[in-house]
């Protein structure tokens, strides 16, 4: 597949309290050409639980996938047609999370000590709805990290109807590591996800993992289809927008324009009752890096709950010129202020 071709050149990772909507909005403004992807989701919550509330999102999100976390394949293509029916434009299945949690419920990064479960839900998905059903993974798992043992993996994927897949370019050790370890102290092997790609060259392949650079991430698009970003990118929002700039040249808005856009989404939640504080809290690494990054970050902390904090925040958007321009910005059209 040639870079110019794929949707996915540039997305943002699955991260559990962390991806939820009012995130996902906020980086849609930011990036308008990302590929955003929700928390995962397991699929008894889905089966067993009310979808419909799990499964909103607002129609500027798009495009945007639902990652599922299970290993039953009824299960699996049940909980896609629910997404598919919410909207989703992707089914994506959690083979990567190493937490004992996940491991305890037969998912995650434990899944890939068995390719053929992982197929037949691949299979029973990709026969459940239309939309396309993509895999995130690891390079392997404990001592079954070979090359062999993530070629044949994949191979059992794609012949199940797998056409994307995701790589954290790490294993995972399954025993002895937290989940924050797991992503730092397996060592990162970028060539491994390289030679997949030359082995399966009709395959969309992404890489996950360590990018913290443009430079970095343009010298994976020599090699790879696209790149997923995670906690780098939530810790620091603004470099996602100028790397959108990068890869697809539309000019990012100011930080107090994305701020003011972000501004009638808040309103509207507030009226349905959502907590200022939950969604503002994705804001806190909007100045990182930035001489006013910490005073920002306490005056979030100080916002007071409700209406008076958003009064608070408009002021400050306001109160910058930024705010008030009046420059086109290919993002904001998207903005929905649907209910």
């Amino acid at each position: 597949m040639n870079l110019s071709d794929s949707k996915r050149r540039l997305s943002v990772a699955p991260m559990m309290e962390r991806t939820d909507r009012h995130c996902r909005f906020l980086l849609r403004l930011l990036a308008p050409n990302a590929w955003l992807y929700t928390e995962m989701i397991t699929t008894a919550a889905l089966v067993r639980g009310d979808p419909e509330h799990l499964l909103q999102f607002d129609q500027s999100e798009h495009p945007v996938a639902l990652q599922l976390g299970g290993s039953d394949p009824a299960e699996l293509a049940q909980a896609a047609r629910y997404g598919q029916d919410a909207g989703y434009d992707e089914i994506n299945l959690n083979v990567g999370c190493p937490s004992d949690r996940v491991q305890a419920g037969r998912f995650g990064a434990v899944l890939m000590a068995e390719p053929q479960q992982v197929a037949a839900g691949v299979a029973a998905m990709s026969d459940a709805v239309d939309v396309p059903v993509t895999v995130k993974t690891r390079l392997g798992i404990d001592n079954q990290d070979s090359y062999e043992f993530l070629h044949s993996f994949v191979g059992a994927v794609t012949e199940a109807g797998c056409r994307t897949i995701i790589v954290h370019a790490r294993k995972a050790w399954l025993r002895g590591l937290s989940p924050k370890q797991n992503r730092e102290v397996p060592p990162l092997d970028y060539a491994r996800v390289y030679r997949l790609k030359d082995d399966y060259p009709q395959l969309e392949v992404i890489i996950n993992g360590g990018l913290m650079s443009e430079e970095q991430i343009l010298t994976q698009l020599e090699h790879v289809d696209g790149v997923m970003l995670g906690r780098h990118a939530y810790r620091h929002p603004y470099w996602l927008a100028q790397l959108d700039h990068v890869l697809f040249g539309a000019p990012p808005p100011s930080r107090e324009r994305v701020l003011a856009m972000f501004l009638p989404y808040l309103r509207r939640e507030l009226s349905k009752g959502t907590s200022l504080k939950s969604m503002t809290r994705h804001l806190l690494g909007l100045y990182s890096g930035q001489p006013v990054g910490r005073r920002w970050r306490r005056f979030l902390a100080e916002l007071p709950h409700g209406e008076p904090g958003l009064t608070a925040l408009q002021e400050h958007a306001v109160a910058n010129p930024a705010a008030r321009s009046s420059a086109p910005y290919r993002g904001q059209a998207a903005v929905s202020t649907a209910g």
